[in-house]
């Protein structure tokens, strides 16, 4: 796949220049060598070994999320062949172990993939959360880290800001706005391997035929591939696509402003398809207008007429309230 549109650049960014410039923008945004000082981006630079022997040191042993695929798969996590289950298996074990097998596959000519995902750094390696902090965000924000061989996370969107650093190995990043999902053939968005839904076109080799739209999509994609020290800011529904290059390839990642709650939007958006999808056109069109009117559009118009008082959820709220918001509508849910 020949993708010449490359994500824009900078370097040397501040707090204030990221908040102000970059996350207001709302477009995606490498930071090269934004955390090319942390002892872990040195070690990864250095060799394999070396930010290894870093990482089991410092490893608590608490189990992390992992999973394993068959060589045939060629290290793309995705469906079983008959969609009704995934083409990995599970597992729960120290991220050490997850490194010992890295380490093992990597002396085989075509190895099973295997990876930790999105592992809470202040359980499994409170030391490397302490050593190497994100200049850019609050220390509240918990990283992840994601380690393995040559996996290939297909595209997919998070309801969050994301900085992902890189700090072993190379990852290729394919990144396409919003509004090209009618172009990517996304799965279902109630099963899906990485949580969120994805898309169904195999990016090494895809399918014209079966999803003619692609080539739209491919337009408006960009792209860049970073190394130990270089990260990518990536905002909120944006679809990413993410191939790791290397025998050994860390990621370690953070993720903030959420919709109120993690997968919040699209548990909003699930139950909008339960309740309204299946309405007649005209009721569910109606209803498209409300939604536009009260969720999509300024704010302020639908309640400049009304008292201050009285704005309720179109007023601005607070975590209180929401939190007071989100019971009652789940009350009214189980009723």
């Amino acid at each position: 796949m020949d993708l010449t549109n490359p994500i824009p650049e900078v370097h040397d960014v501040e707090r204030d220049r990221f908040e102000r410039e970059i996350v207001a923008a709302g477009t995606p945004v490498v930071m090269r060598g934004l955390v090319c000082d942390w002892p872990a981006a040195r070690l990864g630079r250095e060799s394999p070994e070396a930010i290894c022997r870093y990482l089991i040191e410092r490893d608590s042993g608490a189990p992390v999320d992992a999973i394993l695929l068959r060589p045939e798969e060629k290290g793309r996590i995705f469906y079983n062949a008959a969609m009704d289950g995934f083409n990995f298996v599970r597992n729960r074990l120290p991220i050490s172990r997850v490194i010992e097998q890295v380490a093992r596959y990597s002396a085989f000519e075509s190895a099973p993939a295997v990876a930790a995902q999105s592992a809470l750094i202040g359980a499994c390696l409170p030391r490397v959360l302490e050593e190497n902090r994100m200049p850019l965000l609050d220390a509240a924000i918990v990283p992840r880290i994601w380690l393995g061989n040559a996996i290939t996370v297909p595209a997919h969107f998070d309801d969050s800001n994301n900085i992902a650093c890189v700090v072993a190995g190379r990852r290729r990043f394919t990144l396409f706005p919003p509004e090209q999902i009618g172009n990517l053939y996304i799965g279902p968005i109630d099963f899906a391997p990485t949580g969120a839904p994805i898309s169904l076109v195999d990016f090494s080799a895809p399918d014209h035929e079966r999803f003619p739209r692609f080539r739209e999509a491919l337009a408006s994609a960009v792209v860049a591939e970073l190394d130990p020290g270089d990260a990518l800011y990536i905002p909120p529904l944006w679809w990413h696509h993410v191939r790791s290059l290397e025998q050994c390839n860390i990621l370690i990642n953070y993720w903030w402003g959420a919709s109120h709650g993690t997968n919040a939007g699209l548990d909003c958006l699930m139950h909008a398809l339960v309740s309204l999808r299946q309405m007649p056109d005209a009721h569910r069109a109606a209803w498209g207008a409300l939604f536009q009117y009260y969720v999509f559009g300024d704010g302020e118009t639908a309640r400049m007429h009304i008292p201050a008082a009285r704005h309720g959820v179109l007023g601005s709220l607070d975590a209180d309230s929401i939190r007071k918001r989100r019971v009652q509508i789940g009350e009214k849910l189980k009723s």
